[in-house]
């Protein structure tokens, strides 16, 4: 799909009819892969629930706000390895620290999104889980922070864009 287009149709769904299957997955998360990233770290990494009991057991770990927008995605939890973007020898590099990590980690899954439209897939990013749930359902190691955990699938919907700030509001030229 040309840029300018998918960027517009990309939009955020709270219903799924049917999950991708590992195959087109890995070819989402492989083109998420060429992000940039903090001196070429690659600190994001994605645990994946695909199949359904996995699928469930963490949509339960979810917010309940967040759980039945979940049904019938697979489900991506974000994450990126702390202590390493933003910082040399063990020292943050500036007063941003880790927030570099965090950064790279949106970067990642901003193409992860565009990656996911491009195939035919929509997404939604939830910030509102269970953390230390989350944290045991894949044995994520305390060296990494999760951020959220991404719902891919086809859409049971389409939503309407939703109204933008005006440009002026948030862009300040000098």
């Amino acid at each position: 799909m040309e840029f300018n287009k998918l960027i517009q149709v990309r939009r955020s769904v709270r219903s799924y009819a049917s999950a991708p299957s590992h195959e087109e997955l890995v070819q989402i998360l492989h083109n998420a892969q060429q992000a940039p990233s903090w001196k070429n770290s690659q600190t994001t990494r994605w645990y994946i629930a695909e199949t359904p009991e996995k699928r469930e057991e963490l949509r339960l770990a979810l917010h309940a706000a967040n759980q039945k927008k979940a049904i019938n995605a697979a489900l991506i939890v974000s994450t990126y390895e702390k202590n390493i973007a933003g910082f040399t020898g063990g020292n943050p590099d500036n007063e941003v620290g880790n927030g570099w990590g965090a950064y790279d980690l949106g970067l990642h899954d901003a193409y992860l999104l565009l990656a996911a439209k491009d195939a035919g897939f929509d997404t939604l990013i939830m910030g509102l889980r269970e953390g230390d749930k989350v944290r045991d359902l894949f044995s994520i190691p305390d060296s990494e922070e999760i951020l959220s955990v991404i719902a891919i699938g086809k859409g049971a919907e389409e939503p309407a864009m939703r109204p933008r700030k005006p440009l002026e509001e948030i862009a300040f030229f000098a």
